[in-house]
């Protein structure tokens, strides 16, 4: 039986030693492609054709946040401290054993928050149930990293963790198209100049994957690792917030020490609760979130609870969260507010995108 292991270790130690420059290139864009592959092999192996593995969460609220940390970097009190969940709390490894989900209410949004088992070093591997915890990050709208203060190196195993678990924070997916084609090699084009991406390395690691004819398109200043992403085309893209907990049991130099090491957004102690509002406003930010305020015809528009959804939301995404037979009686919506060209314009089309404050009123048939 084929060791993918000990594989990749060896290629991981080669990349290690080896220095970027334009002559290595196409050598490291190569040798990261055949790991990618061996990394899907030995997926694909483990996977055994099972059960899948995870733990089984039911999506509640406008969002959904995961906090990943390491055990006992204190998750459940933070749980606590944002929402109304009663996650138990001990000073000792793994004391959550399974999801504990709790419900953030600000501003009018229902936030689900999400406490989770701890990650370790070779969680992605399946130590420490690591596979189960990582598997439930793949369906949520947020990841909250979670570091000790007195800990800072568990931030680099935490993304190499989350990293091979095909999840990539705080990027934008590329914008690159690759169609299969049946005949005529590898035809590339491009609007951007890609200087760390040679034309004979995006061949090379194409054709290690198999593909030899394709119309390949790229409009993003993207790398190797970029690349590959694309390729496999598994990766989820989703926004995440660094926070360095524990403040109070480490001197204020130490603190910001330890945030410009980990590019922290925002540094807490949930144990005393400190910056729990500011922490609160970031995720509500960084989700991206909008108020739509929604509107009877002939009646005023209910300004008190508006409708929370996310940026860049369409009409057609409103007919979908208030009910499953809105968009099949859909006849056309007035709306007022920064996405209409004036006052009550009528909109025909569902794929309208509205913004933030926009006051929605839906005619049905």
């Amino acid at each position: 039986m084929v060791n993918y292991v000990d594989q990749i270790k060896d290629i991981e130690a080669e990349l290690k030693k080896t220095k970027y420059n334009k002559k290595t290139q196409h050598h490291i864009g190569l040798t990261k492609a055949k790991l990618a592959r061996l990394k899907e092999k030995q997926t694909t192996r483990s996977g055994g054709g099972g059960r899948k593995e995870g733990y089984d969460v039911r999506k509640t609220g406008d969002g959904t946040v995961i906090m990943i940390g390491y055990p006992s970097v204190g998750k459940s009190t933070l749980l606590n401290g944002l929402t109304d969940a009663n996650s138990k709390i001990g000073y000792y490894a793994f004391t959550t054993l399974t999801v504990v989900p709790g419900l953030m209410k600000y501003k009018h949004a229902k936030i689900q928050i999400l406490d989770v088992p701890g990650v370790v070093r070779g969680a992605a591997s399946g130590v420490g149930r690591g596979k189960e915890v990582l598997s439930v990050m793949r369906t949520c709208d947020m990841v909250l990293l979670l570091i000790d203060v007195n800990y800072p190196e568990h931030y680099t195993v935490l993304l190499k963790e989350i990293r091979d678990t095909d999840l990539r924070m705080n990027q934008e997916k590329p914008d690159v198209k690759i169609r299969k084609t049946p005949k005529g090699g590898i035809q590339i084009g491009k609007t951007v100049k890609l200087p760390d991406l040679d034309d004979k390395t995006i061949v090379s690691i194409l054709n290690e994957f198999k593909i030899n004819n394709a119309n390949v398109l790229i409009r993003d200043n993207i790398n190797v690792d970029q690349f590959i992403d694309c390729v496999e085309g598994n990766k989820i893209y989703v926004p995440a917030i660094t926070v360095v907990n524990k403040i109070d049991t480490a001197s204020p130099e130490r603190v910001k020490e330890v945030m410009k090491l980990v590019k922290a957004d925002i540094a807490i102690s949930a144990d005393k609760k400190k910056h729990l509002n500011q922490m609160q406003e970031l995720i509500f930010q960084r989700l991206n979130l909008i108020r739509i305020y929604l509107k009877e015809p002939r009646k005023p528009a209910d300004m008190e609870e508006p409708l929370i959804m996310f940026k860049d939301c369409t009409i057609k995404d409103v007919c979908n969260k208030l009910h499953k037979d809105f968009v099949d009686k859909f006849k056309f919506s007035r709306i007022w507010g920064k996405s209409a060209k004036f006052d009550g314009q009528k909109i025909l089309k569902l794929i309208h995108v509205l913004k933030d404050k926009d006051v929605l009123e839906l005619h049905m048939k």
